[in-house]
C-alpha cells in the first residue's frame, strides 16, 4: 500500500520521534477526512490561521494518511486546504515559542500514497514541502507558491531542499530557496511546480476529476511505473534502474494480460 499515488504534500518534520505512539495520531477538528468514489480527500481546515501546520494539525495529518494507506478502498489521496489558501506553513506563533514539529524522516517514504495536491491560494515555506509530496499539484489560478521561511529565518525541514530541486531543477530550486520570492500559479505551470492551472475556486473540482481518472485506469501496473520512476531518481546506475523497472513490470504480468483479452474483445467501433 506505500506506492499508492499522492496528489498533495504537506509540512511533516520534527515530532513523531519523540512522542508516545499512543498519543501520535489523534483525532483533530483541524483536518476532516472523506471518501468519494474511491478517492480520499484530507482537507486542512485551519483557516482562522491560514491553514498553518501546529503540532495538533500535523498529527492528525499523519493520522489522516495512515488510515489513507489502511483503506483497501481509497485507491487515490488528495490533500487540499479549506478556504482561500491551501497552506501557509508552520504556525509561526509556535515557532515563537521555540516549539517545533519534526516528524519521522522517513514517514513519506514509507507510506508514499498515491497523492494529488489542490492549491487555491497560498501553498507556501512548509506548505509549499506539504505540496512536494504530491505526484501532482493542480493550482488554481490564485495559487502562489514559495519559500517564505527565508524571511524570517526558519529552514526548510520538511524535505523542501531535496524535493524542489527533483521536481523544477537545481538553478531554480536555488532562486526560489534563496530569495524566498512569491511565485504566481501561471510561473508555477512553466517551470514544472504546478501540473494544471485552472480558474479560481476549481482547484479541488478539477483534482477529483483527475484522481477518478487516474484510479480508472489498472492499478497494479500504473502503481509498479510510479514506483519505478521515483526509484530512477535515486538508483546508483541506469542499469540498476531499468534491472528494477523489468521486475517490479514482470510482478503485474497477470494484469497486463486480463487488460489485453479486455481491449482486443471490445466492439471494433471502440476508439482507442
Amino acid at each position: 500500500r506505500g506506492e499508492r499515488v499522492q496528489c498533495l504534500q504537506v509540512n511533516f518534520v520534527q515530532f513523531v520521534q519523540f512522542v508516545p505512539v499512543s498519543e501520535r495520531y489523534v483525532a483533530s477538528h483541524s483536518v476532516k477526512t472523506r471518501l468519494e468514489d474511491g478517492i480520499f480527500i484530507i482537507t486542512i481546515n485551519n483557516t482562522a490561521r491560514n491553514n498553518c501546520v501546529s503540532l495538533p494539525t500535523a498529527k492528525a495529518l499523519v493520522d489522516a494518511f495512515l488510515r489513507f494507506e489502511a483503506d483497501d478502498n481509497a485507491k487515490v489521496a488528495i490533500l487540499h486546504g479549506e478556504g482561500a489558501n491551501f497552506c501557509c506553513g508552520h504556525d509561526l506563533k509556535e515557532v515563537s515559542q521555540a516549539s517545533f514539529i519534526h516528524f519521522d524522516e522517513d514517514l513519506v517514504e514509507k507510506y508514499r500514497p498515491m497523492l494529488l495536491a489542490a492549491v487555491e491560494g497560498y501553498a507556501v515555506a512548509g506548505g509549499l514541502e506539504l505540496a512536494l509530496l504530491a505526484d501532482f499539484r493542480v493550482a488554481s489560478s490564485t495559487a502562489k507558491f514559495g519559500v517564505f521561511c527565508r524571511r524570517v529565518g526558519v529552514p526548510l525541514l520538511d524535505g523542501g531542499t531535496v524535493r524542489l530541486p527533483k521536481v523544477i531543477g537545481l538553478g531554480r530550486a536555488l532562486d526560489l530557496i534563496l530569495t524566498g520570492r512569491e511565485v504566481s500559479a501561471e510561473e508555477a505551470l512553466s517551470i514544472g511546480l504546478a501540473n494544471r492551472v485552472v480558474p479560481k475556486g476549481k482547484a479541488l473540482e478539477e483534482t477529483i476529476k483527475l484522481a477518478k481518472l487516474i484510479a480508472s485506469h489498472p492499478n497494479a501496473c500504473m502503481l509498479v511505473d510510479r514506483t519505478s520512476t521515483y526509484n530512477s531518481l535515486s538508483a546508483p546506475t541506469l542499469q540498476d534502474a531499468l534491472d528494477f523497472e523489468y521486475t517490479e513490470g514482470v510482478s503485474v504480468l497477470a494484469e497486463s494480460v486480463q487488460g489485453a483479452l479486455k481491449f482486443i474483445k471490445r466492439p471494433r467501433t471502440s476508439k482507442l
